[in-house]
């Protein structure tokens, strides 16, 4: 294992953990509104009230009475994924993809039983995924059309784009990749793949995975250096309303790319991980501190957005 010495992090002006909770989450986050975040069918029904586009919601399970009878409420959803509302790290989420049979296929090849589907969501209400193991329910939401853009470069999931937000300007991004290792998953800690993006341009910086620096997926070998986002400043913008949403200061906002329907919130995050800085190659404090220094910040998301595009690029601060 390589050890870095404090000195050396913090002239990286890399963000630590104390740091992260003291100045930035304990300062800015009230934790009044973390229920807004730490729910996420909360979260999905403050963004249609707020018009922020976000995947169909077609039910949620609140009953272990309403699982008996669930086939009856799957019958005509071909692919679909099932999340614990008060779920984290990606715990508990079940991506269907589509039918075999009487099968149902997951985004990994596996097939599951019915049976299988009524025990994760028996688990699921039983809290055994959510925050504190308190009793949960399930929301069953439309499945994300893969997006062209992404052919060849996630394995077996759908890719998603990390942004944190801080006092509502767009500061730093990556893209999540899922892999076999992460069962078809966009969680970094689980073996998916993380690329920086230039806040500019959209641009992948680099590339790792479980930290470590690579160039090429690990399933599909695709240089992971050609990525680009499409639409990238819509994709700012998306997650720049969040910040009026959710009333929360310093947010990490989890967004995919849908092929017919365009960027999409899955989930926002009050306590956003670190990891982003080691895929993108530099610290987020001097990013940070900058948006604090800022007297009269930018009511619009729009001029948010330039302001960010314009300052946080790869060669900027």
């Amino acid at each position: 294992m390589n050890w870095v010495s404090p000195f050396r992090l913090a002239k990286a002006g890399i963000l630590g953990m104390n740091c992260r909770n003291v100045d930035f989450i304990g300062r800015y986050n009230l934790r009044r509104f973390y229920p807004l975040v730490d729910d996420k069918l909360k979260t999905k029904l403050l963004a249609e009230e707020y018009g922020v586009a976000t995947p169909t919601l077609r039910f949620v399970v609140k009953t272990q009475h309403e699982i008996g009878h669930i086939e009856d409420r799957l019958m005509d959803l071909n692919g679909f994924a099932i999340k614990p509302s008060r779920g984290s790290g990606g715990k508990g989420i079940l991506v269907i993809i589509g039918r075999k049979g009487n099968q149902f296929i997951k985004s990994s090849g596996t097939e599951v039983s019915i049976e299988d589907i009524r025990r994760h969501l028996t688990n699921t209400l039983a809290g055994l995924y959510s925050l504190r193991g308190a009793p949960d329910v399930a929301i069953i939401e439309d499945l994300i059309e893969f997006d062209d853009t992404f052919k060849g470069y996630s394995h077996e999931g759908v890719p998603d784009i990390r942004i944190i937000v801080f006092r509502g300007y767009p500061v730093m991004a990556m893209l999540r990749l899922a892999t076999h290792a992460s069962d078809g998953k966009a969680n970094l800690h689980q073996g998916a793949v993380g690329v920086g993006l230039d806040i500019a341009t959209g641009q992948g910086l680099k590339a790792v995975q479980f930290s470590n620096p690579i160039t090429l997926h690990p399933d599909t070998k695709m240089p992971l250096g050609d990525l680009k986002i499409p639409d990238w400043k819509n994709m700012l913008l998306l997650a720049s309303r969040c910040y009026e949403m959710s009333n929360l200061g310093y947010i990490g906002t989890d967004i995919v790319l849908d092929k017919s329907r365009g960027a999409q919130l899955l989930e926002l995050n009050a306590r956003p991980g670190l990891s982003i800085q080691v895929a993108n190659g530099k610290g987020l404090l001097p990013r940070l501190r900058h948006i604090e220094k800022i007297r009269k910040p930018h009511r619009l998301a729009d001029d948010r957005v330039e302001y960010a595009m314009a300052t946080f690029h790869s060669q900027g601060i």
